[in-house]
């Protein structure tokens, strides 16, 4: 079994401090492993990644939304005020209300909106947790299926059953664990090679709720994340590309040829996970190619470390 490997130095004014180890994966357009590095072949939860594949699921389950409201049920949003009306604006359409939600009582993941709503005086509410726009299309699932909302997040529910089997059918991995994401919503296990090949799956498509959840990710990556979030960033830099990060520090994208790459740093540092991301598709060329602005990839993976209030290092890749 391959184990993580460094992928990023912690330089400070020209000193290594420390290592992020992980590991990565890159699938070429016929979904062949093309390079990988660690261990992507194990077990692993997805987090967050794997909310496009549950947004697939509830399609095919049934779910009847398009455009910026699909791309709000694949996100993890920053709490702005556009993402709070169109998680209401979900729940509204399948006649419920924030109440129905089980989501954790959460401040916006954005520090910006987070710090307006303390100038407020606002308490946490579920619908502010980054995950209210998942939870809201799993209760309208419900919903168009006259499935019990109570029960939603419960393993052995119909929606939760549909969920696993697409997971399954998408990445061609069985699933091997049963955990509890932060949100409260079942996670199953995958691998990092089964990730990359769900995301081809999408991004790939042509037609049906894969296309339908790769398409309103492009039309729409501010709902996806946000409009302060590297992940909106990068869809904007390349054209026809998916991709969604989740916590832990992991990634996913994909291209519509199939191309795919999938991550995990090993301590979950968040601040890792871009400029890995960045390195990858820079060194597999990606960023040469038409229509790529590779300026603004590069951005995504920048991370400046700071002494004394000035720049005096950075996380530097090292693949």
């Amino acid at each position: 079994m391959n184990a993580p490997v460094p992928l990023v130095e912690i330089v400070r004014s020209g000193f290594v401090e420390g290592r992020h180890h992980g590991s990565v994966v890159v699938l070429d357009p016929h979904g062949a492993v093309a390079w990988s590095a660690g261990a992507v072949d194990v077990p692993m939860l997805p987090r967050s990644c794997v909310k496009p594949l549950q947004a697939t699921a509830m399609l095919r389950e049934g779910l009847d939304i398009d455009g910026e409201l699909l791309a709000l049920a694949c996100a993890s949003h920053s709490g702005e005020p556009f993402h709070i009306e169109g998680v209401r604006r979900l729940l509204a359409q399948a006649g419920l209300t924030e109440d129905a939600l089980q989501t954790p009582h959460d401040h916006p993941l954005d520090e910006t909106e987070r710090a307006q709503r303390l100038r407020e005086g606002k308490d946490r509410e579920p619908i502010a947790m980054n995950c209210s726009g998942k939870h809201a299309a799993m209760l309208a699932t419900c919903r168009a299926n006259g499935w019990d909302t109570d029960s939603y997040l419960d393993p052995e529910h119909p929606l939760q059953k549909g969920i696993r089997a697409t997971l399954e059918d998408l990445s061609g991995v069985p699933v091997e664990t049963v955990a509890v994401d932060g949100c409260g919503a079942p996670l199953f296990s995958t691998t990092l090679v089964g990730m990359a090949r769900a995301f081809a799956r999408l991004a790939s498509a042509t037609a049906g709720p894969e296309h339908q959840v790769a398409d309103a990710i492009r039309r729409f990556p501010e709902w996806v994340s946000g409009t302060r979030r590297d992940e909106a960033a990068l869809l904007k830099a390349v054209p026809g590309a998916i991709c969604k990060a989740g916590a832990e520090s992991c990634y996913a994208f994909a291209l519509p040829d199939g191309r795919a790459v999938a991550l995990k740093v090993e301590d979950g540092a968040p601040r890792a996970r871009p400029v890995v991301m960045a390195a990858v598709l820079r060194r597999l060329g990606f960023t040469e190619e038409p229509g790529v602005d590779a300026d603004a990839v590069a951005r995504t993976g920048e991370h400046i470390l700071y002494g004394g209030g000035r720049p005096v290092g950075e996380l530097r890749a090292l693949v």
